[in-house]
């Protein structure tokens, strides 16, 4: 095994874009969601718009009879405080927008409408099967949002964010992707980065890895068991998506390492940016 952490400065070719040029953050006035404001207000590029996104699905309200009213006004009054919240933390760049829908239905609108680049969400914790079947936020985002998707959990050190980041890379066509955005993320942060190559992984072409960069570890391990281990010495895993969905993301190292790495992930899809 080999090991050697990279600064940025390998021979991949350059994004004609940042993962972080154009942000949509979802909001639901939890602790996780706004730990996801604070990850994308240091993430996002310094020019970067940022759409804060509050879904409120109001026709609920009218399944409460003659409560209706008043649970309508509670709803609309939840998401404008938490897009309040949002906002501050997020800074004048910030846009609060509040959308009347399905949850995933309204986030995927709001991600189509702005071209968005990535979409940040917290984690709630859910196990990744029970996203998957029926429906947690950042799963089903993983599965079906066009773009990158960040998926953000608690830091130790919130104004140290991130201390380091971690791709891995396989040789595909996806890692390739991951690799030029971690690269661009932790050059403008001037922060560590750490490339992993994990061989038990399926078709790695290690030849390819080396031609991208000279600054990579080799581990013997699966993927997600070499990315989940180094999830836990540094703040974001970078991974790239081959675009698997719904039962099939089942086995997709993305998915299962945006569920089990203990720290925020980043899932970059090949055909944005």
């Amino acid at each position: 095994m080999t090991s050697t952490e990279s600064s940025a400065g390998n021979n991949v070719p350059a994004m004609s874009e940042s993962v972080f040029s154009r942000v949509v953050v979802g909001v639901d006035g939890s602790e996780a969601s706004f730990e996801a404001c604070r990850q994308a207000a240091r993430l996002a590029d310094p020019s970067a718009p940022i759409e804060v996104v509050s879904v409120v699905h109001l026709a609920e309200a009218a399944r409460a009879g003659f409560e209706a009213a008043r649970i309508a006004d509670e709803l609309a009054l939840e998401a404008e405080v938490a897009l309040e919240e949002a906002v501050r933390i997020l800074g004048e760049r910030a846009e609060g927008r509040s959308v009347d829908g399905y949850v995933m239905a309204s986030l995927l609108g709001e991600i189509e409408r702005v071209d968005a680049s990535v979409v940040v969400v917290g984690s709630h914790g859910h196990r990744r099967a029970i996203e998957i079947l029926i429906g947690g936020v950042a799963g089903e985002l993983l599965h079906r949002a066009p773009c990158s998707v960040l998926v953000a959990r608690p830091v130790t050190d919130p104004e140290g964010f991130p201390r380091s980041i971690v791709v891995g890379i396989d040789g595909s066509s996806a890692a390739d992707s991951a690799l030029a955005a971690a690269e661009q993320l932790a050059r403008r942060l001037e922060v560590p980065l750490r490339v992993v190559t994990a061989l038990q992984g399926k078709n790695v072409d290690l030849a390819h890895v080396h031609l991208r960069t000279p600054f990579v570890e080799v581990v013997d391990a699966h993927p997600v068991e070499a990315l989940v281990t180094a999830s836990l010495a540094t703040d974001i895993v970078v991974v790239g998506s081959r675009g698997l969905h719904g039962l099939a993301a089942l086995g997709s190292v993305s998915e299962r390492v945006a569920h089990q790495a203990k720290c925020s992930v980043l899932v970059v899809r090949t055909n944005h940016p």
